[in-house]
């Protein structure tokens, strides 16, 4: 292309030293903060460090089926970060706005923390009320941009970014690409709610327009549910027949190690997220269990 100059692409790995995100954790106020961490030298070894949160300055793209507490979550990490005095941009793109004010009051209370200092810290972009800006991306890109520079976010949710391609999913690679780079430019840490297609595996990293989100993204989280419709799965798990088992997984993280076993999650009655234990110690807990009933011992 005539005038294209090739030089401000190309540098030293050293030159970018100064621009290089620090390694440490935005807390969610969920299990998940342990799940994540870096490595540091210990004598002549290395030790893990707890990340205590998301990696700072990365976009996640959490995904899972309906129903499976992505919102919950969204919500959960949107009113910590915002009660501990932290600006953070909530871009709804399905629930109307006004929705968001009861989840996030709730949120905040059960939290502990001070629903004013929420309030203010909690900036709402409202694409579902507006399709001007849901179904056209540079009006949901300008927005974005005008909300994260006027407040000085350092977070953003987008719940979901799903929301932004549905019945065009052939656009769903572009779509991601330009929130994800515009993100990156506005120096946010980010999570981007996905939507599973039904056809889709629950387990996958896969969400409505393929791995197209995955692929982008700094990292995948997956959160799945199994309806216990049987003995062998009452067995299997450990719980009756008609309960729900929540697993919750990092399916991968290119800025830092992560733990990779697929938890187990509860909803509390508090309409909290809180991690319980890995799926394999359930699973060996109700084997056991079952061993010893076989055998006579209850």
């Amino acid at each position: 292309m005539e005038g294209f100059d090739p030089k401000g692409a190309v540098k030293v790995l050293g030159e970018y030293e100064d621009q290089a995100p620090e390694v440490l954790g935005i807390p969610t106020s969920t299990g998940l903060d342990g799940l994540f961490y870096r490595l540091v030298r210990d004598g002549e070894g290395w030790r893990r460090e707890p990340l205590n949160g998301i990696p700072f300055r990365s976009v996640i793209n959490l995904t899972g089926e309906p129903d499976t507490g992505k919102s919950v979550l969204v919500e959960q990490f949107a009113a910590y970060q915002a009660g501990r005095g932290y600006k953070v941009c909530f871009v709804t793109v399905e629930a109307p706005a006004q929705f968001l004010f009861g989840a996030v009051r709730s949120k905040a209370e059960v939290l502990g923390l001070s629903f004013d200092d929420v309030q203010e810290n909690l900036v709402v972009v409202d694409a579902a009320g507006n399709p001007a800006i849901r179904e056209n991306l540079y009006n949901f890109l300008e927005t974005l941009k005008y909300a994260v520079e006027k407040f000085g976010t350092k977070s953003t949710v987008i719940d979901s970014v799903t929301g932004l391609y549905e019945h065009r999913e052939i656009m769903a690679r572009q779509v991601v690409r330009a929130v994800f780079n515009e993100l990156k430019k506005l120096g946010q840490t980010a999570i981007l709610v996905s939507q599973k297609r039904s056809a889709q595996s629950s387990e996958s990293a896969e969400a409505a327009g393929g791995l197209a989100v995955a692929h982008i993204v700094d990292g995948t989280i997956v959160m799945g549910k199994v309806l216990i419709t049987n003995r062998w799965e009452a067995q299997l798990y450990g719980t009756p027949i008609g309960s729900v088992v929540r697993t919750i997984r990092i399916d991968g993280c290119r800025m830092v190690p992560h733990d990779p076993r697929t938890w187990v999650f509860r909803i509390d009655e508090r309409g909290l997220i809180e991690l319980t234990e890995p799926l394999e110690d359930l699973i060996l807990r109700a084997q056991a269990k079952e061993v010893r009933r076989s055998a006579g011992g209850g």
